[in-house]
């Protein structure tokens, strides 16, 4: 009777076997469109349509950056009670100025008030210590409370900055209708995506090694990231 019941375990084991693989190849193709669609972003945001200095990035402000992270179409919906969830890539730049391979993020964060709809938007976060990336390293951490956050200046410098956000440790900004602006999100939660980064990396690659560059075979989607992050924070 035990036999048998150990044989029908691992039949219906190997039965499950290709649902795994393909929920694992559903998960890696899910990270390698993110990636994608974080590099558009990032195209689209030092590559502004309208070409108006107003409406980008800070150049001093990109090129100074610690982190710099990127939520493709974080969905905001609301009913009275409202949520946002958002998953995206986030590279630090390295001691020797170059920046690192990128770990995959997941954004939470609610808020309360009368709304109703849904709404689809890029979020960018731009760090500017190291302390609020170590924070997500170690566990997840809600800006506002773990680290200092305010909505992010535009135009060619961040000089236009205000005495209030010269303090902050990040800069956050959205994307709606192909323009760029500040946004506030104290109270949205950060934390490594440990399913999209074991479906690029590996099974028990931690996210400080890949902070480290110490993967190997990353698919190019995802290194493109990485490059064009390099790209543009020289100019």
């Amino acid at each position: 009777m035990t036999q048998r019941l150990s044989r029908l375990l691992v039949l219906g084991l190997l039965a499950m076997l290709p649902a795994f693989a393909a929920q694992a190849e559903s998960r890696r193709d899910e990270a390698l469109k993110q990636s994608s669609d974080a590099v558009q972003v990032l195209n689209d945001m030092f590559n502004t349509k309208d070409g108006a200095p107003d409406k980008q990035l800070p150049a001093d402000l990109l090129k100074n950056a610690k982190a710099i992270a990127v939520i493709p179409s974080m969905i905001k919906a609301g009913l009275i009670f409202g949520g946002r969830h958002g998953n995206g890539l986030i590279s630090i730049k390295s001691p020797d100025g170059t920046w690192s391979n990128p770990n995959f993020i997941a954004m939470t964060g609610g808020s309360i008030g009368f709304q109703a709809g849904v709404s689809s938007t890029d979020v960018i976060l731009v760090f500017r210590t190291t302390r609020g990336v170590d924070n997500i390293v170690n566990g997840k951490f809600t800006l506002g409370a773990d680290a200092s956050a305010a909505a992010g200046p535009v135009g060619r410098t961040a000089t236009a900055a205000t005495d209030g956000q010269l303090k902050a440790e990040i800069y956050s900004y959205s994307r709606s209708k192909g323009l760029f602006a500040g946004i506030a999100l104290d109270g949205a939660r950060l934390g490594i995506d440990d399913d999209y980064n074991e479906a690029i990396y590996g099974k028990g690659v931690t996210a400080r090694r890949i902070f480290e560059n110490g993967v190997e075979n990353v698919p190019n989607e995802v290194v493109n990231f990485r490059d064009k992050l390099e790209e543009y924070t020289q100019k």
